[in-house]
């Protein structure tokens, strides 16, 4: 075993690779960017090595993790023997392998050979169809020319997916479903392919619809023996990110699993394989117009075909460490362990009769994105995590609190893994462990994932790859939040523009009493409302004053709206939550009613409130503030919320103020009308700002160019993920602020187009000036 390790990577696998490398008592040395240097993964190396250019600050992925001459510099100065790729960055490079291998250094990985061979989707095709392993029909060219994509897609037929031939992750495919559409899909697949793996070869294949994405794990060592550990069924995806992972698959029976695994050993030796790989498998779907089997119950092999191999550990790894039993003792196997053992020589201790399933095991991805539009990528420093834990339930995580999460790399922060002995149990157990993770300061998508896991179609195991972006479009309302801000657009919002309104009127009116207190509604509010209820009442009990040393609180600084023989007055919260209508709360106390008890009872245990959401009902509640929580109870209903305040993000208005329940969370800015007036002017003529953080790819426009209504404006990326800017509104480009290569934060101003009309008045001006002239 080697005595140093360095580990090639960051985030969570990073941690991952330290934690295996510490309990088998390996130095490990961290690598990392001036973003992060102070990084889980560095806290927890033995010994950490910065990247990144000498003279200045450059933290992106190209000046620092894929800097080959900087990592065996590391390797070099620390006295490593080995190194570590995790994965991404330059855990599939061949020549980063090879890299290492002449500075005498050992790869944890498979032979750069191995890893080129298969790393081309053409050439790995035709390795594996050679072995026997069947693979999806579509285009044969080593490098095939737009004209021979076309070509391969009138032969084997529409739909098609155009994949980059050197890349992985989704990144760059594209579903074609119309021979139109396909010049300009392969055009902006090779753009993908070029800037992301520095090679624009692309291929084509026969897209199977409703088709199941199942891999299978491969562990080989080099003394001949390699093995396959079962499958992991991967076929909840988004735009082909993985999102949710599970092994076993509830599809395969025993006779189609067997096939597989054989056929996945035969394409892991078709290239001289070692140490940890997956062989992905497409795996047509069930008819949903058949009768309903998703099921092991059906009998004879299925049909399956060979996708690519990942040459290096994957994500969804836990999942096999879970569910997967090796030997009479039942073992579970530390893949990472594995991967050190191989390449230092070992050979594997167990033949494929000794391996198993026992039990079921299921991870979710923890991503920087929001699902509420349109799971675009986000950003931000996490001001509050709590991860969750208990029987059955594993996380790894890259993050901690204080961490920024920014668009230089992947969105991916975190995995959260459920074990049972049975599928509906781990389903159980993830789902509350996903309402139970608490992070906030970044959006993520935690919170769809748990209710993801809650569809029936999942519960039930009738998966397939476009499940989740179908049901996106057709059940939008099955994924979605009913505390998500965007459910309390309906109220009536007028009085966000005025500081009195009616809901400061002591009359007694059909809502009132005769004290002039108002009379509770019958009417519960909506979740969304409660959302909003508990970010005014968080920042009302945040305006009590401390006690002075003697207990005495002055009256007059109290939020209790006390004033002098009459009903409490309101106090007004406006709020608004990123791309939504801003709303007012108004809140009122019902228990101070005069000055010994405001001056006596400041805070108390608990607060009797009214609350009421722009013009809509009054409700009466109790709020109580114990550290992160607020507990709130309306009409009898009792719901905690998690918050955290962010000062850092805040505004001339105030912070901002995060709320978290069952694994989401929202940010409620306060609201100033007068100074966001003119920034909704600007946003009315034409002002494009940035949708997330991340770099402009490509520029389209220049300044003064007279565009259309949807015209592509400029690309912008972030995450692996494209965002096309479009013109809002027929008009002229009034102002540029980017340039191809620029990198923008969320909600930076990028161009300006000034609508036509307004155009040709201005036009019309200037020549009645100059007539007059």
């Amino acid at each position: 075993m080697f005595d140093t390790v360095l580990v090639a990577n960051r985030g969570e696998i990073a941690l991952r690779v330290i934690r295996t490398l510490r309990r088998l008592g390996v130095r490990s040395v961290a690598v990392f960017s001036d973003a992060d240097a102070d990084a889980p993964h560095v806290r927890e190396a033995d010994v950490a090595v910065r990247l990144g250019p000498a003279d200045r600050s450059d933290s992106s992925a190209a000046e620092t993790y894929l800097r080959t001459d900087q990592i065996l510099a590391a390797a070099r100065r620390t006295g490593a023997q080995a190194v570590h790729p995790g994965y991404g960055f330059l855990a599939e490079n061949p020549g980063f392998a090879r890299a290492c291998a002449d500075a005498g250094l050992v790869f944890i990985g498979p032979p750069p050979g191995a890893v080129e061979l298969m790393g081309d989707k053409i050439n790995a095709k035709e390795a594996v169809r050679a072995a026997g392993v069947p693979v999806v029909p579509g285009s044969q060219a080593t490098a095939p020319t737009d004209e021979q994509l076309v070509a391969a897609a009138d032969e084997i037929g529409y739909p098609v997916l155009l994949k980059p031939s050197a890349g992985g992750g989704g990144k760059g495919m594209r579903l074609v479903r119309d021979r139109a559409d396909l010049p300009t899909e392969i055009a902006a697949a090779r753009r993908v392919a070029r800037t992301a793996f520095g090679d624009d070869t692309l291929l084509l294949e026969r897209w199977v619809d409703r088709p199941r994405h199942i891999e299978v794990q491969v562990l080989a060592d080099a003394h001949g023996t390699t093995v396959h550990l079962g499958e992991r069924e991967c076929s909840l995806q988004r735009r082909h990110q993985k999102l949710i992972e599970e092994a076993p698959s509830v599809l395969l029976n025993a006779e189609t699993r067997a096939a597989m695994g054989a056929a996945a050993v035969r394409a892991a030796e078709s290239c001289g394989y070692t140490g940890a790989g997956t062989v992905e498998f497409i795996v047509p779907g069930i008819d949903p117009d058949s009768p309903a089997t998703t099921s092991a119950s059906e009998e004879g092999v299925r049909d399956f075909f060979f996708m690519e191999m990942n040459t290096r550990l994957q994500v969804e790894h836990p999942v096999t460490e879970l569910a997967v039993a090796v030997g009479e003792d039942a073992a579970r196997l530390d893949l990472v362990e594995w991967q050190l053992r191989v390449a230092a020589g070992e050979p594997l201790t167990f033949s494929q009769s000794d391996v198993s399933f026992l039990g079921h095991a299921i991870e979710a991805r923890i991503c920087a994105e929001d699902p509420e539009r349109d799971f675009l990528p986000t950003g931000g420093r996490i001001i509050a995590l709590d991860l969750p834990g208990g029987e059955g339930v594993r996380v790894d995580s890259g993050v901690a609190p204080g961490t920024v999460v920014t668009s230089a790399y992947d969105p991916m922060l975190a995995k959260v893994i459920a074990y049972g002995p049975d599928r509906p149990t781990a389903l159980r157990r993830l789902r509350a462990a996903l309402a139970d993770t608490r992070l906030l300061g970044v959006t993520t998508n935690t919170g769809f994932l748990r209710r993801l896991l809650a569809h029936p179609d999942v519960v039930a195991g009738r998966l397939d790859t476009g499940l989740v972006e179908r049901t996106a479009q057709q059940q939008p309302d099955l994924l979605a939040s009913p505390y998500s801000p965007a459910n309390a657009n309906a109220v009536d919002t007028a009085s966000t523009t005025s500081t009195t309104d009616a809901t400061d009127s002591t009359s007694t009116t059909n809502t009132g009493q005769a004290d002039g207190t108002s009379a509770a509604t019958t009417e519960p509010p909506s979740p969304a409302h409660l959302l909003h209820y508990a970010a005014a009442l968080t920042r009302h009990l945040d305006l009590t004053p401390t006690a002075d040393t003697g207990g005495w609180t002055d009256p007059f600084s109290l939020p209790s709206g006390w004033r002098l023989g009459g009903t409490p007055a309101w106090t007004t919260h406006r709020l608004r939550a990123p791309g939504q209508d801003p709303v007012t709360v108004s809140v009122r106390s019902i228990t101070a009613g005069n000055v010994a008890h405001a001056t006596d009872n400041p805070a108390g245990p608990a607060q009797e409130v009214e609350l009421r959401l722009g013009s809509g009902p009054v409700h009466r509640a109790r709020a109580a503030r114990g550290g992160d929580r607020l507990h709130l109870t309306v009409d009898g209903l009792r719901t905690t919320f998690v918050l955290a305040v962010d000062t850092e993000q805040g505004s001339a208005s105030g912070a901002v103020t995060w709320i978290g329940l069952d694994g989401d969370a929202w940010p409620l800015h306060p609201f100033d009308p007068v100074g966001e007036g003119a920034a909704s002017a600007a946003a009315h003529h034409g002002a494009l700002t940035a949708p997330m953080p991340g770099t402009v790819t490509v520029v389209k426009t220049v300044a003064g160019e007279a565009v259309r209504r949807g015209q592509p404006l400029l690309v912008l990326e972030a995450m692996k993920m494209e965002h096309v800017i479009a013109a809002p509104h027929d008009g002229v480009v009034s102002e540029l602020r980017v340039a191809a290569g620029a990198t923008v934060a969320m909600e930076d101003l990028l161009v300006v187009v000034t609508p036509a009309e307004e155009t040709v008045e201005a036009a019309g001006t200037a020549e009645a000036a100059e007539v007059r002239s």
